[in-house]
């Protein structure tokens, strides 16, 4: 079971895929000039990526490029790979940069660049590029590859929630089986994704794109990556904003136990609405409509239900397409529709959730390596994950945090105990020591990244500026709430940070 931290990005592909969400189109404007890189070194033995020179390409509404970096940063004569980079052109005289990162770990910043050039204001468009590197190992910075589609639909359906130790076992062996298969698909790049090796490669990206300064707007696991590009180089930092922040210094237990309360919080606030309607499918008061849906999973656990098109609904799709529609408000009216058949017995809304979250298509196969690569790079930046019977004796705190989630979310937490591929560069402290004002933006209820960890992120970043939205759903700037929107355009064009603690109400 993997842990939930699909960020901005999956709450917008999933509306994309089941709403019908619409995406900004460009124009190229060919007579500016691409980037020349800065002419800095970089770090001892990194002068040949820092300096290289790139050719850029029209890409549909942006320019693209390639850009090389080591596979080993403590190897730069061994392995090289290119990671993918595209930019949306400034409106006006540009110049400056926005870096972005949608989170995941897994997430795509090549299009997620296009909806954040479209979210923000004229005014700073006309000044700044947007810029979106696929990580390495994702999107199209050389995919890691390690279980085939028909493998991994098979591992979305292992039982999140195990009944004896053949099911425990089954559990650890799917994690297992799968960093196997990364590490005899993919090579050397297998042990090599770690969020520190991502954030390095940030860096040459941001020199060879000409950028003095890394500006940045990261979300949910996009702020880990933020924040950890401040903690290398705190001189290198411009203007930072954290959207959803994950607390870096929990372990792997503590980090499960507050998503599964950041989730069923979630769960209750969208059960309040529902039991204010009519038309409910799953109760008249949030206590009854929970155990409803916890009765509906153990039910799914004993015998999943069988869609129109043989496919089966299972406990763990289930587990997902419920998280999938807690991301944001917009889609707990699908929620409820899912939970209406699923109460009259037909999975079929609830199976298009679950494939919204994985972003599965109808063929069986799946648009990205998302949903394996978060395991690559989360286990490659932990060293303390639990074993099974550690695991064990969490449950029962788990259950009580979370009747729906909290199992399934408990038996995640030991996912990364069983990854074969030993975590070179774990995942260190955030002080970022010396580097200008930090904008670590929470949201009150997020279901993902609980407000706790943007108040942690916020008090651990030495230069950290707390800004909170009041409020559900998963980060903060694409919700519409303006203050938020303003406060961090404001940040953006003139480096002004709002007082610290200031709270943005719904």
């Amino acid at each position: 079971m993997k842990r939930l931290l699909i960020a901005a990005l999956a709450a917008v592909v999933a509306l994309a895929l089941v709403a019908g969400a619409v995406s900004a189109v460009f124009l190229v404007d060919r007579g500016a000039p691409d980037p020349e890189p800065t002419g800095e070194p970089g770090p001892a033995g990194l002068a040949r990526f820092y300096t290289q020179d790139v050719e850029w390409t029209d890409c549909r509404d942006a320019r693209c490029t390639t850009v090389e970096v080591p596979v080993d940063y403590e190897d730069p004569e061994g392995e090289t790979l290119r990671l993918a980079v595209r930019r949306v052109p400034a409106k006006g005289d540009g110049g400056s940069a926005i870096f972005t990162n949608p989170g995941g770990p897994g997430g795509a910043a090549q299009r997620f660049a296009g909806y954040i050039a479209a979210s923000l204001p004229d005014d700073l468009r006309r000044t700044h590029d947007v810029v979106g590197v696929d990580p390495r190992g994702i999107g199209a910075s050389r995919p890691l590859e390690c279980l085939s589609d028909e493998q991994f639909d098979a591992f979305i359906d292992t039982d999140p929630d195990p009944d004896d130790a053949a099911g425990i076992a089954a559990l650890g062996e799917s994690v297992r089986d799968m960093g196997l298969a990364c590490e005899k698909n993919s090579g050397a790049l297998a042990a090599h994704v770690s969020t520190e090796e991502t954030a390095r490669d940030h860096d040459v990206v941001r020199a060879v794109l000409g950028q003095d300064e890394m500006n940045w707007f990261g979300f949910s696991y996009g702020t880990q990556l933020g924040a950890t590009y401040a903690e290398l180089f705190p001189d290198k930092v411009g203007r930072m904003v954290l959207d959803g922040a994950v607390d870096v210094t929990l372990s792997a237990g503590e980090q499960g136990l507050g998503q599964a309360g950041g989730f069923q919080q979630a769960l209750e606030a969208y059960l309040a609405s529902c039991v204010d309607q009519d038309s409910c499918p799953v109760g008249t008061s949030v206590d009854e409509a929970s155990a409803t849906i916890s009765k509906l999973m153990a039910d799914l656990s004993a015998k999943p239900l069988e869609a129109s098109d043989d496919r089966l609904l299972t406990q763990g799709r289930a587990f997902y397409g419920i998280a999938m529609s807690l991301y944001s408000q917009d889609t707990w009216p699908l929620l409820t529709t899912a939970l209406k058949g699923l109460v009259a017995g037909d999975p079929s809304v609830m199976l298009t959730l679950s494939d919204a979250y994985f972003e599965r298509q109808k063929d069986g196969s799946f648009d990205n390596n998302s949903g394996q690569a978060i395991y690559a790079v989360n286990c490659l930046d932990e060293d303390d994950a639990p074993d099974a019977d550690e695991t064990k004796a969490l449950i029962p705190r788990f259950r009580q945090v979370s009747p729906v989630f909290g199992a399934a979310l408990g038996w995640g937490v030991m996912a990364c105990h069983d990854w074969p591929i030993e975590a070179l560069h774990p995942q260190q402290a955030v002080r970022a020591e010396g580097a200008p004002p930090i904008l670590v933006v929470g949201t009150t209820r997020d279901p993902a990244t609980p407000y706790a960890w943007s108040e942690a992120m916020a008090e651990q970043l030495e230069s950290g500026v707390l800004l909170t939205r009041e409020g559900d759903g998963h980060t903060a700037y694409t919700s519409g709430n303006e203050c938020i929107q303003d406060a961090v355009n404001e940040y953006f064009m003139s480096g002004k940070v709002p007082k610290d603690g200031t709270v943005c109400k719904e």
